[in-house]
């Protein structure tokens, strides 16, 4: 049991990432292994989707994430693309000129976060009518537990999954598939099957063999480039390979006991997964927290560069005292406009362990002030900016010899209730009011 906060936080409401565990560790599964039943629904282009509907866009080939400057020249990387856009060639993640290349008739829209987060939050409470134990995995993406169907007929498995499309569908008129498996890996694999409103049902070894060992081995989450290629050079291509063929002692060998050991099980549809409601809030952090933004044009302003490192610290901070952590020890690095100049890596320490927003700040710009002030006064543009924690403690001792001053503590302290009670938004430190100009694909952080 995860112990209480003393304080109120909302740390994971401004993190811009898809997941917060990309497999099915082993602090993630049931002991028990008794038989069980997954539901996965995944929305179909989620973004794109949401703006084909408002903008009365459909049939239109579109891009979330890109934008064009006063002068026409295209900007920002592809969230997502709507099905249209994907047959020109478009991908996640290619930057919007290359999208635009590829399609140069494409519409473009920044993403819209708030709007798409509160209608994943309004889907989550649909899906609550259906089921108890429910998993919002992302933003678009979502885990029902449906042991309650296991002894249930085909049919009737089927309908309660079409109910579930037509309810989402009524309420928010927006489309995705279903995914219903006896492993939690499975039930993601299959919902991919039949986009975007399709329902797969995995429910016996028959099914197993004909629609999930066809599927290539780097479709299964937790196996990247890296681990591809390892088991693609000991002669395993695809899922039913691994099943058929594989064993746990290849796997263990390849990425260790532990590690192997769960992969192996996880390809072969052995997990045991459970569906993490509210993992947001159980989520405990094992590395610490980073931050990185990427400017949407070079800049050479020290005073704006040091407000955009003013906002890493304060998110990162304030993360960090949400989980009740402190740091001592961070890493970072700015990186230049010019593609072929390799960014500049640094790192610092604090006093001592902390998690207030003055002490880290001030650290770090004796770290790397200097070097953003050579490079500007060069006129060398700074076009990126990474920050994060490299060691973390949980402990919450005291240091032996510095102590956070209980006055800014207790201000600190104050303005994270605020924060909480009102939003962000109103209010936040002087530093961070000054940021590097421009645009990102991301509506609400354009000024």
């Amino acid at each position: 049991m995860s112990k209480k906060k003393s304080h109120p936080y909302q740390p994971e409401q401004d993190v811009h990432r898809i997941t917060l565990y990309n497999t099915i560790y082993p602090e993630h599964q049931h002991t028990s292994r008794k038989p069980r039943l997954y539901l996965h629904f995944d929305f179909a282009c989620f973004y794109a989707q949401i703006e084909q509907l408002w903008n009365k866009m459909y049939g239109l080939p579109l891009i979330v994430g890109g934008w064009r400057k006063q002068n026409g020249q295209v900007k920002g990387i592809v969230a997502t693309a709507s099905y249209e856009a994907r047959k020109f060639g478009i991908k996640t993640g290619m930057s919007a000129y290359e999208a635009w290349q590829l399609c140069p008739h494409v519409c473009m829209k920044q993403v819209d976060y708030d709007s798409y987060k509160a209608i994943s939050e309004q889907v989550y409470y649909i899906f609550k009518e259906f089921a108890p134990v429910i998993e919002r995995y992302s933003m678009d993406e979502y885990f029902m537990e449906v042991d309650f169907l296991l002894d249930k007929p085909r049919e009737e498995i089927e309908a309660f999954a079409k109910r579930l499309q037509e309810r989402i569908y009524e309420d928010t008129h927006l489309l995705g598939a279903v995914g219903i498996a006896r492993s939690k890996t499975y039930a993601k694999l299959c919902s991919s099957l039949d986009k975007p409103k399709g329902r797969t049902l995995i429910l016996n070894d028959d099914d197993e063999r004909n629609q999930v060992w066809p599927l290539e081995l780097d479709e299964v989450w937790g196996v990247g480039r890296k681990r591809h290629e390892h088991i693609l050079a000991e002669g395993y291509k695809t899922i039913g390979d691994v099943a058929q063929r594989g064993n746990e002692k290849t796997f263990m060998r390849l990425f260790g006991a532990n590690f192997g050991k769960m992969l192996y099980q996880t390809i072969t549809g052995q997990d045991q997964g459970r569906v993490m409601e509210e993992i947001s809030e159980n989520y405990e952090p094992k590395q610490g927290f980073s931050y990185g933004h990427t400017f949407s044009e070079g800049s050479t302003e020290l005073e704006r560069i040091k407000g955009e490192y003013a906002i890493a610290v304060q998110q990162i901070c304030y993360r960090m005292r949400a989980h009740g952590i402190r740091a001592n020890s961070f890493s970072g690095m700015f990186g230049y406009n010019d593609p072929n100049s390799p960014g500049v890596g640094f790192r610092f320490v604090t006093q001592a362990h902390t998690n207030i927003d003055d002490y880290v700040y001030q650290a770090l710009m004796d770290k790397v002030e200097p070097a953003i002030k050579k490079a500007c006064e060069n006129g060398i543009e700074i076009r990126n900016i990474c920050l994060g924690t490299k060691e973390i403690d949980k402990t919450q001792q005291l240091n032996a010899f510095f102590q956070d001053d209980q006055e800014k503590v207790a201000r600190t302290k104050a303005v994270d209730e605020i924060k909480y009670r009102f939003g962000r938004q109103y209010i936040t430190k002087a530093n961070t009011f000054t940021r590097v100009e421009g645009n990102t694909h991301f509506l609400e952080r354009n000024n």
